[in-house]
Formats: C-alpha cells, structure tokens, sequence
C-alpha cells in the first residue's frame, strides 16, 4: 500500500490518511503512533474527524486507525450492507489488511453497534470492547427508548430515517438545519461542535449519495436487531467500558450492555451529551486509556 498522506502531527507522531480497497468498496481511514493496536469507529453523522481531539492521547502510546465506516465520510457510498454484521465485516477486513491482531475496540453511536457486533464474532480478536453513547439495537432497551413521548422526549429520528425514500427526501437541500438541530439538541452545551467541524459533517451528507447510504444504518435497524438477539445467546467474556452522556443516554449505555456481557463498567460522563468527541475528549481519552491498562475506568 502506498503511504498515506500526513496531515497533522500529534504526540504520537504524524496523523496520516490511507485508503484500501476492501470488499468492494473504497474504505477511508486514519492511522497514527504505535503500540498496541485502538480501532476507533465513528458513528452517523460524522466521520473519523470525531476522533480527532482523542486520537491524540491514544496514539501516545498505542497505534490507533480510525476508519470512516461504509457510505460516511470519504469512504464510498454502498448501495446496501448496512446492518451492523455487515459493517463490522468491513472492520475486520481492514484489520486482517494492516495484519494488528487482537485489537482495543472502540465505538461511538452506530460506531458502538458495530463494535459490539465484531466483538461478538470475533471473540479472540478483541483484547477490550468500549460502546460511547450508544443502546444496542435487539435488546430492548433502545426500542423502549423509541416510544413516542410528551414533548418529544423519545428518539423520534430513529423511527423517521428507516423509513426508505421518505427520510432522504425531506432531508436533501436541509442538510445543514436537520444536522445543526440534531447537534444542538442531543449535546450538553449546544455550541460543543464547533461551526467549522459542523460544516464538515454537512459537506459529507451532501456528497452524491451519502444523504442515502448514511441512513442505510436505519433502514437496516431491524436486521441488525435480529443478529443481537442471536449474538446475545452468548454473552461477551471481553471487558466491556459502556459510557452514556448525562444529557443524552446517561446510564443505559452500561445497563444495555449488561445484557450482552459478563464484565462492563461505566457509567454516566457529567457535563456532556451524545457527541463525547467535542465535548469531553479529554476525559473521554484519560477513561479510555485507564480502561485498555486494565484499569477498569469506572470513575
């Protein structure tokens, strides 16, 4: 493979992009330090770009990669496949490319799901599992959250962007107001991302078909239900850190995957909301780096 393009510096040397062809498909991905090896993976709407205030202190002492997952980012825009089994195959085949071996295995959001879904398949491939701000769809507790609520207190969106045709449609030339809205609307402080990282996240939507492939992850919500349910017959023995903002999902991070491992810790980061890349990154990157040392980052 061609080396890839440095593009900032951090403490654990240049922050690099690469590209690989996996599956079909362009994957786009970052790649700095060395050491044991962190896959970080994003979830909608954002891009790798929302590691890049925690890659840093990994990459110190760990090589981190942290791809865009299907149809995000700069990765190309499948027309299908986007349930998580699915995505999580594109994780393990960049895995398998860059030849790291058992991996540090973390998630945000869809980013999360996928995460527990290569965990699940790949039980000695993964050294730890950490899930940020995301409730597994299968085990109940997400789809309880769904359920219309007084004064729009559910997560209405996740019902509205399965729907195929309808969701893309409404949403296409209001990329920006329906992005904004949902940063302002699910963070602790509604300015923690910034105007210009805002504008990255709705450059990406507006690439030809990622408005589309994005909401994949929603179409194929109950798919990736129905694996859970039969990943879960056996729970995960990996470590297992579950965090939730206290202004988004607070603690049902860690009681969801209470029902899909043995040994998980975490709980609910104060002053912070869902997009714990923006708006905690520091303490976010300290519980991260507890927890791979064996830690526990239960704080």
């Amino acid at each position: 493979m061609a080396p890839g393009r440095v593009v900032t510096g951090s403490a654990g040397g240049a922050v690099e992009h690469h590209t690989a062809r996996l599956r079909g498909e362009r994957v786009h991905y970052l790649r700095a330090g060395s050491g044991d090896p962190v896959v970080l993976l994003h979830g909608w709407p954002q891009t790798s770009a929302a590691w890049s205030a925690i890659l840093p202190a990994l990459a110190a002492t760990h090589t981190v990669i942290a791809p865009d997952l299907r149809g995000l980012g700069a990765t190309s825009k499948a027309l299908d496949g986007y349930d998580t089994d699915n995505v999580a195959a594109d994780v393990h085949a960049l895995v398998q490319l860059l030849d790291l071996g058992p991996i540090h295995l973390v998630g945000h959001d869809w980013g999360g799901a996928v995460a527990y879904s290569y965990a699940a398949q790949h039980r000695d491939g993964v050294r730890t599992l950490s899930v940020l701000e995301m409730v597994l769809p299968g085990f109940g507790l997400m789809e309880q959250a769904m359920i219309p609520q007084p004064h729009g207190g559910f997560l209405w969106h996740m019902g509205f962007q399965s729907v195929p045709g309808v969701a893309e449609s409404l949403m296409s030339g209001r990329e920006a107001l329906y992005l904004n809205n949902m940063f302002q609307l699910y963070a602790y402080d509604p300015d923690a991302v910034r105007p210009d990282r805002m504008q990255h996240y709705v450059d990406a939507m507006q690439q030809v078909g990622a408005l589309s492939a994005g909401l994949g992850y929603y179409r194929d919500y109950f798919v990736s239900a129905e694996q859970n349910r039969e990943h879960g017959k056996e729970k995960l023995t990996v470590p297992v850190l579950a965090l939730g903002g206290e202004a988004c999902l607070g603690d049902l991070p860690r009681q969801c995957l209470e029902m899909a491992a043995d040994d998980v810790v975490g709980g609910v980061i104060e002053r912070c909301g869902h997009w714990i890349g923006e708006e905690r990154p520091d303490h976010v990157a300290e519980r991260l780096l507890a927890f791979f040392a064996g830690g526990g980052g239960s704080r």
